[in-house]
């Protein structure tokens, strides 16, 4: 049974770096409003949103300044602790389940204050698939970054930063007009929403899909990219056949075939999922391979000290690349000569926040509001909830230490 929450609030993100992002934008909000009767739903203003205060009015979305009457408060971002009202209900992405360091003053203050944490995150289906998730924009943005950092390298008419775009339809204009090089090779990792997303970018530019040892034997002068599974990336050390299960499972005792694909591409691009456990993907040394054809690593993932080691740090949306010294590792300005140049922004879907906060709200009012505002019969929001009345969920034991410091 899920908790009745009439009276609903949409928060103004407060975390720095300022997050145009919303969880529901202001036709989603009208929408809601009429599916969902019951519904007294509220916007908080806010000056830096992507949908502006008075496009909210347009919709006859009340605004206010103080959510100290609501039930349910809906965000996209960690509230930072001064915003926290004791005793409600939120639904935001916390980056507390992994035991983030940065983060654990967070959940120590919701559990203080006695607040109903539901994590975007652990939003799931009953087969443990996530319901909700920005990652397919950080694949589309990712892309086109990588491209931005190609004309950075080899010239070329400038493309026009992402966040600086109105839209999808605008950054792909831009993309579009630019030329794409005879022969460019990318090769891309991981095929999920990341994955996706890229993708989607890389075929409405025209650049063609070929399989994996097509990439390594051809020499077709058309653009063109591949996609590595699991089964092409990755061999098991004891010589024995793949096994995509038991390696999911547990991915030690695997080596990753990686290189004679950085021996062909001109663009890697980075979308997979990893786990610490896993062997590296590019090692230093596989950086340093006289053979490799490299110039842009787009590290959507992110991963830092993770399984690409020129992922040094991760980069912001105001200055998205640097350059990584293929000889020593270390890092030098983007576009010095001889180098790779490597793009880690950690953020990318707040880019395009209107496309991405519209996909996502269309997902949490199709596949979330009902179980959190009617029932839930297959127990969605209980399993997403980390904290309540100042105790950790039933699931969310293991963060007890995490929490107490």
């Amino acid at each position: 049974m899920a908790i009745p929450y009439n009276k609903i609030g949409v928060i103004r993100e407060g975390k720095q770096p300022a997050d145009r992002r919303v969880p529901l934008t202001p036709a989603q909000c009208k929408e809601v409003m009429q599916r969902f009767p019951e519904v007294d739903l509220v916007v908080q203003r806010s000056g830096v949103r992507a949908f502006s205060d008075a496009e909210y009015e347009v919709f006859e979305i009340p605004l206010v300044d103080d959510l100290g009457d609501r039930d349910l408060i809906l965000g996209v971002k960690e509230v930072p602790l001064d915003m926290l009202l004791a005793e409600k209900a939120y639904l935001f992405f916390s980056h507390t389940i992994k035991e983030q360091p940065h983060n654990r003053k967070l959940l120590r203050t919701v559990l203080d204050r006695k607040i109903r944490l539901i994590d975007h995150e652990l939003l799931t289906n009953p087969h443990g698939e996530r319901v909700l998730a920005f990652g397919y924009w950080a694949g589309v943005v990712g892309a086109y970054n990588a491209m931005r950092a190609w004309q950075l390298i080899h010239g070329g008419p400038v493309l026009k930063p992402a966040h600086e775009c109105h839209d999808l339809e605008e950054l792909e204009r831009h993309l579009h007009a630019y030329p794409l090089p005879k022969g460019l090779r990318i090769v891309l990792t991981g095929g999920g929403r990341v994955g996706k997303g890229a993708m989607g970018v890389l075929e409405r530019a025209g650049v063609a899909r070929i399989t994996p040892q097509a990439f390594l034997s051809g020499s077709d002068p058309a653009p063109s990219y591949t996609v590595l599974g699991s089964a092409d990336l990755y061999q098991r050390t004891d010589g024995r056949p793949f096994d995509k299960a038991a390696f999911h499972h547990d991915p030690s005792g695997h080596r990753a075939n990686f290189l004679p694909y950085a021996q062909k591409a001109q663009i890697y691009l980075a979308c997979h999922f990893w786990d610490p456990r896993g062997p590296k993907i590019l090692s230093s040394s596989d950086l340093k391979d006289e053979e490799l054809t490299l110039d842009v690593i787009a590290d959507i993932s992110c991963d830092i000290g993770g399984p690409i080691d020129s992922t040094l740090r991760a980069t912001t949306i105001a200055a998205p690349f640097f350059g990584y010294d293929r000889s020593n590792g270390t890092e030098v300005a983007a576009g010095t000569p001889g180098t790779i140049t490597v793009m880690s922004v950690d953020n990318l879907p707040c880019e395009l926040p209107r496309d991405a906060s519209e996909a996502f709200g269309r997902d949490l009012i199709e596949r979330v509001l009902p179980s959190l505002l009617r029932e839930d019969p297959e127990g969605m929001i209980a399993r997403a909830t980390i904290a309540e009345n100042g105790r950790l969920g039933p699931l969310c034991d293991h963060l007890s230490a995490y929490a107490a410091g």
